[in-house]
């Protein structure tokens, strides 16, 4: 559904971006800073999540911003129709960075990030163990050459 589909105006826009900021921050404080009532921000916020222009509410961990992090890429094979149980068990994981389905030999693959080979060694070792994980494949991330974002 696009934006416009939504009905959203300015002061949506307004509470969506303070919301991607921080997306604990009270609805006092909100409203606040958009110059409306508590009950006017809550009512929006209701309403934003009603429609799915707001689909939900996420926790983001801090990058470590080590120079010497263990980085890599994980290639996971889904036995059977497991992906989503196998999604929502690796999200859990906080050294996982990033989830993606993709197409071709392997169903799912991970970002991780460590700050040490030990700990990669362990996350890999639990990983391995879920349920309907048929097989990995890890490539651990040498050099950047360029970062986005």
């Amino acid at each position: 559904m696009t934006n416009s589909a939504l009905g959203l105006d300015d002061l949506d826009y307004r509470l969506i971006a303070l919301l991607r900021t921080d997306g604990r921050m009270p609805v006092a404080k909100l409203a606040a800073q958009l110059g409306v009532s508590r009950a006017t921000v809550a009512a929006r916020m209701e309403r934003l999540e009603r429609s799915g222009a707001i689909a939900g509410y996420t926790v983001v961990v801090q990058a470590r911003g080590r120079a010497d992090a263990i980085r890599a890429i994980t290639m996971v094979e889904v036995d059977g129709k497991n992906s989503e149980q196998i999604i929502r068990r690796l999200a859990g994981f906080p050294e996982i960075r990033g989830l993606y389905t993709t197409n071709g030999r392997w169903d799912v693959v991970a970002e991780i990030e460590t700050p040490t080979l030990r700990e990669f060694d362990e996350l890999l070792r639990k990983v391995r163990q879920i349920d309907g994980i048929a097989n990995t494949e890890t490539s651990i991330l040498l050099g950047v050459r360029k970062e986005l974002g």
